[in-house]
């Protein structure tokens, strides 16, 4: 009889610990996956805003032909974000989208110095569309990082992070701005 209990506590602890280890595995599938889908959002996003740039450069250029140079960079940088090595990584993504930004940055200053181009409804029109879509790209951005976050907090924590490598999970890199001076002096706002 004593052997008969100590198979049944031993078959006990065996499946007690099966179940957490499966359990776990499900657990570190499910926020992969989630964060890959918020990758996809991110990357759907900045597909969106590079098909609206075009549209916005067109516009802006027919108003400014002899802006030759900031269409040429803007047109680059934009090419840039959804090149499949921007896309790569999110390190990779961020150092694009700081590119972009700059550019677009060029972009508006020759809008400013065209006050009939900042009274078109086609360009103001592009413009709401590029700040919806900027914010959309943020809120991508603040997801894919949560769940970057509580995939990085599974994966490291005890005692999962002794065997989550060899089921060939590894940790996930946030979407962080790549120009850290950028965000840290404030907006200039002009009316």
């Amino acid at each position: 009889m004593d052997i008969a209990v100590v198979l049944l506590v031993i078959l006990g602890v065996v499946v007690l610990a099966g179940l957490w280890l499966w359990s776990t595995y499900n657990g570190l599938v499910t926020l992969n996956e989630r964060v890959s889908e918020a990758w996809s959002d991110i990357t759907v996003q900045l597909k969106r805003r590079a098909d609206l740039i075009p549209n916005l450069v067109s516009t802006v250029q027919g108003y400014a032909t002899h802006e030759k140079a900031v269409f040429t960079d803007v047109t680059a940088a934009r090419a840039a974000t959804v090149s499949p090595a921007a896309l790569a990584s999110p390190a990779a993504a961020a150092k694009a989208e700081s590119g972009l930004q700059s550019t677009m940055k060029s972009l508006f200053a020759v809008a400013e110095a065209y006050p009939e181009l900042k009274a078109n409804q086609g360009f103001l029109d592009l413009q709401a569309e590029l700040a919806n879509t900027e914010d959309k790209i943020m809120a991508s951005r603040r997801f894919y990082n949560g769940g970057v976050r509580d995939f990085n907090i599974k994966i490291k924590q005890f005692p999962q992070t002794l065997f989550v490598a060899k089921l060939g999970f590894a940790v996930r890199e946030f979407f962080e701005v790549a120009d850290q001076a950028a965000i840290q002096e404030p907006p200039q706002v002009k009316f």
